[in-house]
């Protein structure tokens, strides 16, 4: 794969696709969540070392089989670009979390600690920004963020990865909440402002037939005008194979994800060992999914520009 220095002109979604043209990548720029899932696989709250210890091992086990890999810059981004283990496109995480310790991520801005000049110079091919939505008083203030991100990106060479995660309003009952419809309108304002790639949540959060799911990705897709993946946040495991194979029948170019890869290796007293064993096959379910399914991001739209 050619290295970042050596690019002479702008980058192009080949450098985190497979030879499918689509996206098998995995997600291990978890945080304040990582720490939650393992509180709650062992009973204890662990320290920065071991979420560092576990990300480098997902890297090293599962990275050399994915087309893509995200990892943050303070657990785990300079090792992994140092180590060179990954075998696809290596995404860097600009996204500073506003988060409680034992709560989920609420909103976000850009990490300004994160030099995408020098990401880009160690290997990263690409950024990534998790934007919360909400249909609030904030929403043209996100709004900017994401656009400034793309701005961000491209003038440092890097592909785009913009991430929407629509999220009920303050005071709006979870029962009044148009998931579906929420996730349309965050991707059809998100991903207008033209980022490399977008990444979506799985519509009804998987839980669904598959045919009713490929209904609500095709209603998604057509207002989506990049390339576009799923993610596994709110997916059950098991799930999310059909999730994956549903959102690609609708135009989707693959998947993003962490949790569904590598979720129940959390805790375990052989992580390398049960990343090999469970993680990998997964992985590589999932890559066939794609490459049988998947629209190549080169035929999505105005991708094939990108």
């Amino acid at each position: 794969m050619t290295r970042p220095e050596t690019i002479t002109s702008a980058p192009t979604l080949d450098l985190l696709a497979r030879p499918s043209g689509g996206f098998a990548m995995v997600a291990m720029d978890q945080r304040e969540s990582l720490r939650q899932m393992y509180a709650a696989a062992t009973g204890e709250r662990v320290g920065d070392e071991r979420l560092t210890s576990f990300k480098l091992a997902v890297a090293r086990e599962v990275g050399p089989h994915a087309s893509g890999f995200l990892i943050d810059q303070d657990y785990g981004f300079g090792q992994v670009a140092a180590e060179g283990v990954v075998g696809g496109g290596l995404i860097v995480a600009v996204d500073a979390l506003q988060q409680d310790p034992d709560g989920p991520v609420e909103d976000t801005s850009i990490d300004e600690r994160v030099d995408l000049a020098a990401a880009r110079e160690a290997g990263a091919v690409a950024a990534k920004l998790l934007l919360i939505w909400r249909d609030d008083e904030q929403r043209g203030r996100r709004l900017e963020t994401a656009a400034e991100f793309v701005r961000r990106c491209a003038d440092a060479g890097l592909l785009s990865v913009l991430e929407g995660v629509a999220k009920p309003a303050a005071g709006v009952p979870e029962g009044a909440f148009d998931g579906p419809g929420a996730i349309r309108e965050a991707a059809r304002e998100l991903a207008g402002l033209r980022p490399s790639l977008y990444k979506a949540q799985v519509p009804l959060g998987g839980a669904a037939p598959e045919e009713r799911l490929r209904e609500e990705c095709a209603l998604l897709d057509e207002v989506i005008p990049v390339p576009w993946v799923v993610l596994s946040q709110g997916v059950e495991r098991d799930d999310f194979p059909a999730a994956v194979r549903a959102a690609c029948r609708a135009g989707a170019s693959g998947m993003l994800a962490g949790r569904a890869i590598w979720s129940d290796v959390v805790g375990s007293g052989d992580v390398p060992g049960g990343l090999r064993a469970r993680s990998v096959p997964r992985l590589r379910h999932l890559a066939a999914i794609v490459d049988e399914h998947a629209r190549p991001w080169h035929a999505s739209g105005e991708g094939a520009a990108r």
